[in-house]
């Protein structure tokens, strides 16, 4: 199914709630569908093109006076399975949630920890998404989509995607040129679940041991007592990187703030949580008009329901300033934001 509109309200395509107009707004179901719209709409090549899925991870600061093409494919099917793993082919356009509520049901397991993350299929692995100790790279198998440059369908191979934190080639080379059609993942029948994050080692204990129905319960539990609903309070989840600095730089923050949350990162290298630095700039719950800092979640912005785009990403860049004045630390935004 295709459907073609101008002057397109994205309000409902974007989970901060903002009021944001496309000049041109495409939507595909099928996979024939894209290639033929793009043949008989000549007009697509002189404009910006914007990539939409669930709209989890975008702030519209301004309209977009180009080509926003959603993949909505939907689909969940088996295409292999061994001793060891089974592989699943998954439509763009499915809910990210929905898929991972299935794998659960089949006792297949690996993304059990990635629940109630918001946004569709066709964008976990542009964000490579993560939560728990788990990102999501670690079970695809290939991302398949069509290269709007050479107009030919590509099946990616998990190794050449670049998968780094909350990264991926699809950001950078291939951005708003590769549309995700469907993602192939890999997935465990004999589950090796990872527990040591935070709370969910208790969280799952507390519901009976490991079993990954208790996992998902769990993360579900944790995530609705801290993060607030889309679908009631707009927000794009984590707004912010947990910034990764040199470990000389992390010890000596941890001299001047003993408590500062440090995690390893690799060689020479330390993560720090970027919620622990923003509420200690006493901007958890800071709000100016209807956008604001969740005061549960200092990692998370939020609409009161008027905010605009430029308003949010206001706030943003007084919490970016806020912590580089006290930390000398510089957050990077984790959410994509369209019109600056």
């Amino acid at each position: 199914m295709i459907r073609f509109e101008q002057n397109f309200s994205l309000k409902a395509y974007n989970t901060f709630g903002i009021e944001a107009t496309a000049r041109y707004f495409f939507e595909f179901t099928e996979f024939e569908d894209l290639p033929y719209f793009l043949a008989n709409f000549q007009e697509w090549q002189k404009l910006p093109i914007l990539l939409l899925g669930g709209g989890s991870n975008m702030l519209f600061v301004d309209d977009f006076d180009g080509v926003v093409i959603h993949s909505n494919i939907p689909g969940i099917k088996q295409v292999n399975e061994d001793r060891n793993h089974v592989w699943l082919e998954v439509g763009a356009g499915e809910n990210w949630d929905r898929f991972v509520a299935y794998c659960v049901s089949e006792w297949h397991g690996g993304v059990e920890n990635l629940s109630l993350i918001p946004g569709n299929v066709g964008a976990a692995p542009v964000q490579n998404i993560g939560a728990y100790g788990v990102e999501v790279c670690d079970y695809i198998e290939s991302v398949k989509g069509f290269d709007l440059k050479t107009f030919e369908a590509y099946d990616i191979p998990a190794a050449e995607c670049r998968f780094g934190y909350r990264d991926s080639v699809f950001k950078h080379e291939l951005k708003n040129r590769f549309i995700v059609t469907s993602v192939v993942f890999r997935l465990d029948k004999f589950i090796e679940y990872k527990l040591d994050y935070g709370d969910l080692r208790a969280e799952v204990e507390k519901r009976g041991g490991e079993n990954i129905h208790f996992v998902r319960d769990a993360v579900i539990a944790i995530r609705e007592s801290k993060l607030p609903d889309p679908e009631v309070l707009g927000n794009a989840g984590s707004f912010f990187k947990n910034p990764i600095v040199e470990s000389d730089f992390a010890e000596k923050l941890k001299k001047q703030f003993p408590q500062i949350p440090v995690y390893p990162a690799g060689e020479g290298k330390n993560k720090l949580a970027a919620g622990w630095l923003i509420d200690q700039c006493g901007l958890k719950g800071y709000r100016v008009g209807d956008a604001a800092v969740h005061e549960k979640q200092a990692l998370v912005l939020v609409n009161h329901g008027a905010a605009t785009g430029n308003e949010i990403y206001e706030l943003a860049k007084h919490i970016q300033n806020s912590v580089h004045e006290r930390f000398q630390v510089a957050l990077e935004p984790e959410v994509n934001m369209i019109g600056i």
